[in-house]
């Protein structure tokens, strides 16, 4: 009997999972199993975060790898960030840049040194229970095993085709070996697996993770950068070094939304917030043009100061404190009135990704790792199944500007865990994964459950806009006729898009000691707990 996989003609509806002991919600119903195995076996959230971040980089990995980066943020009674972006190769040359009109987007150009698998084993360091090799079990099997691809993540492999098979340089030549066998992507339901990626996790797990920065897959990965014509080097991999960071936060209302500091563009999210926070969105309905419209304009003109100003902390001319300013805030908000603004301009004068999150009753997980787009930048490790991600297209070529491409140095990134607390204690972790639309959905989150009242699931489950540039704008479908005329009458470009253009989210909130989870309706997630 034939089914199609991919076609849901009619509305369906999820609803939040309430849980006492434990919670993990991810993007994949493998990868969430893969966390509550960890609680079942004695484990924490940590354990569980860690052993779904493992099996993701097997089961969707038309979005993460272990040759990505990663960040996590995690409450143990204080909030704590680890940054675990890696830097451009020492060696790097700017000349094969010179005549690029704009940063790559596939090859060695665009490689950073993978930091995801540095961020594991120092998380667990500091908070794991079980052994670390044991968070590698169900990502092994499934690698051995194969699984059966799930819908979401075999669309986007289709998608991918005309991307990755139509390379023709030898250095890209592994890759599609491994991810599209037989000269295509695996379709929905098929099994789909990779004895190397399954021998490299077990290699990573037995060596807590040093053989990929100073061991066997280091020296494989420094090998065949010589050979392809790459300037990674064993030296940048045996450099690379995660880092414990301050998490910044600001007020909203009656909560504190916490987000990773830059290199990340998780600021543009909390700038958003204090620019719409004066403007009592509360007052307008949540599915109306006012609600929509104002939120847009505040995305905007925070994302203006962030695409100037952010980029490698140690290159920034403008402070955090100043970016997050109220008074500033204030400023800016000055410039939204009812019609759109045409272009946001900066206002300071100068001086693809998973995510998952997990709970249990001492530690909350806020997780995120990513190829950057889609499977990375083509480039696999022969013998290793590790895709590179192509982090370094996030660099602009812009001369002078703190994220212009450089040697030894972090590139603007777009992945950001959410945190909120209450009275300094947690509700719990929160994040929408999807390049520039993950502070764009921070914010629609936050403004849900705060403005509106919306429950975990609700606030994912509702209908999103996504701000592109100028005054160009995406609606996702299924939102009211009024709405849109009603945007471009105040003179947005208005355009309707499918739901893969809006993110992939997972929340898990504490109230009253019961956990309350949610997993996105657009992903082919599972928010499980008991």
């Amino acid at each position: 009997m034939q089914f199609n996989l991919n076609a849901y003609p009619y509305a369906s509806q999820r609803r939040v999972i309430l849980a006492k002991n434990c919670a993990v919600a991810t993007s994949q119903p493998l990868a969430t199993l893969a966390g509550i195995e960890m609680f079942q076996a004695g484990g924490n959230a940590v354990d569980a975060a860690i052993a779904a971040a493992i099996t993701l980089t097997v089961v969707e990995p038309t979005s993460n790898g272990i040759g990505g980066d990663g960040f996590a943020l995690v409450w143990d009674g204080k909030l704590q960030g680890i940054n675990g972006s890696g830097k451009s190769p020492k060696n790097l040359s700017l000349q094969a840049y010179s005549c690029l009109e704009k940063m790559p987007e596939l090859g060695w150009l665009t490689v950073t040194v993978p930091g995801v698998v540095s961020v594991w084993y120092e998380v667990w360091k500091r908070w794991g229970k079980l052994p670390f090799e044991q968070l590698f079990s169900p990502g092994i099997r499934y690698a051995k095993n194969g699984f059966p691809v799930s819908s979401v993540t075999a669309e986007i492999w289709r998608r991918k085709e005309v991307v990755y098979l139509t390379k023709k340089r030898p250095e890209y030549k592994y890759f599609q070996e491994v991810f599209f066998p037989s000269d295509r992507a695996p379709k929905a339901g098929e099994i789909w697996g990779s004895l190397l990626h399954a021998e490299t996790l077990q290699e990573i797990a037995n060596t807590g993770g040093e053989s990929l920065y100073t061991g066997k897959i280091a020296e494989k990965i420094s090998n065949f950068s010589a050979d392809t014509g790459g300037y990674l080097t064993a030296d940048d991999l045996a450099n690379h070094t995660p880092l414990w960071v301050d998490p910044i936060a600001t007020e909203y209302k009656q909560l504190k939304v916490w987000e990773m500091p830059p290199n990340t563009q998780g600021i543009a999210a909390l700038m958003a917030l204090n620019i719409i926070e004066g403007l009592n969105i509360e007052q307008y309905d949540r599915d109306s043009v006012d609600s929509f419209h104002y939120q847009i304009e505040a995305m905007k003109l925070a994302f203006a100061d962030v695409y100037t100003y952010v980029g490698d902390a140690d290159s920034m001319k403008v402070s955090n404190k100043k970016l997050l300013d109220k008074n500033y805030a204030k400023q800016r908000q000055k410039l939204i009135n009812h019609q759109a603004i045409p272009l946001a301009n900066p206002g300071i004068s100068q001086g693809g990704t998973v995510y998952l999150c997990t709970a249990d009753s001492d530690l909350m997980v806020s997780f995120i790792q990513s190829n950057y787009d889609s499977f990375g930048s083509g480039i696999l490790i022969p013998e290793t199944g590790i895709s590179l991600h192509n982090r370094g297209s996030g660099f602009t070529l812009e001369k002078d500007h703190p994220n212009e491409i450089a040697p030894n140095k972090r590139p603007f990134h777009t992945i950001i865990p959410g945190f909120l607390t209450k009275d300094e204690q947690p509700l719990g972790p929160f994040g929408v994964m999807g390049a520039p639309m993950q502070p764009q959905g921070h914010l629609q989150m936050v403004v849900n459950l705060t403005d509106y009242q919306m429950n975990p699931q609700a606030a994912l489950d509702a209908p999103r806009w996504r701000f592109l540039e100028g005054n160009r704008i995406l609606l996702e479908r299924g939102i009211a006729p009024e709405i849109i005329q009603g945007l471009k009458q105040r003179g947005h470009d208005v355009k309707l898009a499918p739901e893969t253009m809006f993110g992939k989210g997972q929340m898990i909130l504490k109230n009253k000691g019961i956990l309350i989870a949610g997993s996105e309706p657009r992903a082919d997630g599972l928010a499980l707990g008991y």
